[in-house]
């Protein structure tokens, strides 16, 4: 049994790769050629709390992402949201080749960077980020030679000196850069299948549906019950599909975008704390604080007053 390891901020994945502390707590330009994961790790679990996207070659490890497995003997581009379960295991073919050097780029993106800015909604629009479309992004060296010069204006702008404009300067190129993304996958899904996985996207329509209805005082939370017979599925066969693909149950799937949708309400509005609790589906605002503190390890007043 592989255990789980949890990277909460980037610079645990700092500490872990023996990389140098870095430059901003909530986003970080790794190269690639520098990361050195303890030698004894022959195989890994892990989640990390914060986007990645990852432009590498010849590393020495595969990954796996939603039942699918990235090799990276090729250069290939990929994203990765966060609290997923990725699996990294020993890459023989590249392990027996000493002359190949792993080399390439790893941006890391907390999503408390994104708060209060455009990109905080617009990043969940991009399939690729997700299980749904889990294809590693192949370019061409035009196209990948573009990606890194993007890299570096972030990296550049983040380890200047801050001031007001940074945060909107940073975000403006990494939406450049998942614009160029997305018409890239496009191309490629022009010769190539997209990797679906049809029980998660109904999973994630269902609950963006139900979060997004204006009556959730009526109907109060969406229970496991509700989703599993939606689905038409019964809600242990539901939870462990979900378990062994996510490494969270139909509960933490509920409970995830339900906190999301509160994040959203707590940076974007002015409206009381209790309302936004009754709004969502609480019966009583405590319930709802406690939830909030649970996930977020601080209650929805204080993370409110990181946006004022």
């Amino acid at each position: 049994m592989v255990n789980l390891k949890k990277f909460s901020k980037i610079k645990d994945y700092h500490n872990f790769a023996n990389l140098s502390t870095p430059k901003h707590p909530l986003i970080s330009l790794i190269n690639y050629s520098e990361v050195k994961y303890p030698e004894d790790i022959k195989e890994l679990n892990f989640v990390q709390e914060y986007y990645t996207i990852g432009l590498k070659r010849n590393v020495p490890y595969k990954f796996f992402y939603g039942q699918q497995e990235y090799d990276f003997d090729e250069g290939v581009m990929t994203f990765i949201s966060p609290n997923q379960v990725l699996n990294m295991e020993s890459n023989p073919n590249v392990n027996s080749n000493k002359e190949l050097k792993p080399s390439g780029w790893l941006l890391c993106i907390h999503p408390g960077f994104l708060w209060n800015t455009s990109l905080s909604k617009l990043i969940k629009t991009y399939d690729f980020f997700g299980y749904v479309i889990n294809e590693a992004l192949f370019l061409s060296e035009k196209e990948e030679l573009m990606m890194i010069d993007i890299l570096k204006n972030i990296e550049k702008e983040y380890q200047a000196n801050i001031d007001k404009f940074s945060q909107k300067i940073i975000v403006s190129q990494l939406e450049l850069l998942l614009n160029y993304a997305e018409r890239f996958y496009e191309r490629q899904f022009i010769t190539r299948n997209k990797s679906n996985h049809q029980l998660l996207e109904r999973v994630e329509n269902l609950l963006s549906n139900y979060f997004n209805q204006s009556d959730l005082i009526e109907l109060g939370l969406p229970t496991v019950e509700y989703i599993s017979n939606k689905l038409n599925l019964s809600s242990n066969y539901l939870s462990s599909m979900l378990k062994s693909l996510t490494g969270m149950s139909t509960q933490q799937h509920i409970h995830n975008k339900l906190i999301d949708k509160a994040k959203e309400q707590l940076s974007i509005t002015q409206s009381p704390i209790s309302e936004i609790a009754y709004k969502l589906g609480f019966e009583y605002p405590s319930s709802f604080n406690k939830l909030f503190k649970s996930k977020t390890e601080m209650s929805p007043l204080e993370f409110r007053k990181k946006f004022n």
